[in-house]
């Protein structure tokens, strides 16, 4: 690849559809529900009978308008339909309701890292609402296609992006910012694998210093943001190899042979398809007005670039920042947590720490986790005083709260006989017990092996069953030692 980019610059743009978490579809009132029988979900609306008047989801603009706020799009005020005639099977009406010239978002962008990861903006062209066909079933019958109808009239925002990608990279890095602000916002599940979030990708090649474009091949149906990065790198090379021969890239669409790790040719493609688009006759322009712009903003949930922002400012890691934002859920449970504790380190290690390891082990989400943000906050509480050991925190104390989720943590501690020793006098005696046992060590280190001081602490700790504060421990050794 690196041979490749020397000599000719990719040009790469991406088709985003995001099918939105509505509970009816987008002209008609039948469900929206993954995985319900087939053709279960439809009315003459969405199959398209004659006589039968789309009306619009006033939910679909909502989630139009969330996702152009969070990237900085430009709203529209006047929003018109059209009709964008097409046949396939799996299409009832023979035409597809989406918007043609007055998209609801235009302009805006995204902000990514690149592929040796630095940050980039990719610039958005536009987002539209428009809806989805039926899927054809070909795997189950040997003879005949099947059709399942549920998804036809599914509501689903198209994004398209401008040319800015030059690395499959990029467009993975791009996928995932967008599936994690969709979740972010709750628009939608962002499940590539039922659906719900699938890309189209367009891919041509130029020489370094050309301005036109090269001739422009489309990608479809992935099922995975890993095979978009690999679909896009095959096609660099496939086109690199087709210039470098003198043969011509002809204008095609593709599809992506994931087992055999290359693109496939689907059909040839005309400059342009012939949709006839035309304003949709049974759905008046729908106006969306500044006063119900600045609503929807004002109910903004927080976003993955503002915690991340905000996260950095606490002194956090970047590594612990990424992590921590990778989830809404996540984010918003450390967002509770640091609402009752100053420790923002440890609340990020508990969080990355033992608590995932909990929601791993017992494959839940953070919601179903039993103890409450402000019962992490008491046991960070009660470790930063001295009151209990961190081993003994992430341990015993953890695995009873566990069990006793509405138990305070600090009454779990006394039960369980789990009270860091922090009397001096009471340390005291231990440390000189312990020293007057070692005496040879105690004459090797202070002969300069420093490295005992981890035999005194332990035997210590053993004789305090583990219950002495390590601080002040270490402290009244070194200076027991230093006599």
């Amino acid at each position: 690849m690196k041979k490749i980019l020397e000599k000719y610059e990719p040009i790469i743009g991406l088709e985003i559809h995001t099918q939105l978490s509505t509970a009816s579809k987008a002209y008609s009132s039948d469900g929206t529900t993954y995985g319900a029988m087939p053709n279960t979900q439809t009315n003459a609306i969405s199959l398209g009978h004659p006589g039968t008047l789309p009306m619009p989801n006033a939910t679909v603009y909502e989630f139009a308008v969330r996702l152009g706020l969070a990237c900085s799009c430009q709203i529209r005020e006047r929003n018109e339909y059209a009709r964008k005639n097409y046949f396939y099977a799996d299409l009832p009406k023979g035409y597809q309701i989406t918007q043609d010239t007055t998209p609801i978002c235009t302009g805006g962008f995204v902000d990514i890292e690149d592929a040796n990861g630095d940050p980039k903006r990719i610039g958005l062209t536009r987002i539209h609402m428009e809806e989805d066909s039926g899927k054809s079933i070909h795997d189950i019958d040997p003879f005949n296609t099947l059709i399942d109808l549920n998804r036809a009239g599914t509501p689903l925002l198209e994004i398209v992006s401008e040319p800015d990608f030059r690395t499959g990279q990029e467009a993975y890095n791009y996928l995932s910012e967008m599936r994690k602000l969709v979740r972010y916002l709750e628009i939608s599940d962002g499940n590539m694998e039922e659906g719900s979030l699938r890309c189209d990708v367009n891919v041509s090649i130029r020489p370094i210093g050309r301005e036109k474009f090269g001739t422009k091949v489309e990608v479809k149906n992935m099922n995975s943001f890993r095979n978009v990065q690999r679909a896009i790198d095959y096609e660099i090379k496939r086109q690199y190899e087709l210039y470098e021969n003198n043969e011509e890239v002809h204008q095609q669409t593709r599809t992506f042979d994931a087992a055999k790790g290359k693109t496939i040719l689907l059909r040839a493609k005309e400059d342009a398809h012939d949709y006839r688009y035309f304003p949709e006759p049974d759905i008046q322009p729908v106006s969306v007005k500044q006063d119900y712009i600045n609503s929807v903003k004002a109910e903004l949930p927080p976003l993955p670039s503002e915690l991340l922002a905000k996260y950095l400012g606490l002194g956090l890691s970047e590594y612990d920042a990424k992590l921590l934002t990778e989830s809404k859920d996540i984010a918003l449970y450390f967002e509770a947590i640091i609402g009752h504790t100053k420790n923002h380190k440890q609340a990020a290690n508990w969080l990355m720490g033992s608590i995932k390891s909990y929601l791993n082990e017992k494959a839940v989400a953070i919601k179903d986790f039993p103890l409450s943000a402000k019962t992490i906050a008491e046991l960070i509480a009660l470790v930063d005083a001295g009151t209990v050991s961190n081993s003994a925190a992430n341990g015993d104390l953890f695995k009873a709260l566990l069990e006793q989720p509405n138990t305070s943590p600090k009454q779990l501690a006394q039960e369980l006989n789990l009270m860091q020793e922090s009397d001096s006098d009471a340390l005291l005696e231990l440390v000189q017990s312990v020293l007057q046992k070692y005496p040879a060590k105690v004459a090797e280190y202070q002969g300069g092996k420093k490295g005992l001081m981890g035999l005194f602490m332990g035997e210590v700790m053993k004789l305090s069953k583990g219950k002495a504060d390590p601080k002040v421990t270490t402290k009244l050794v070194q200076q027991e030692l230093e006599k």
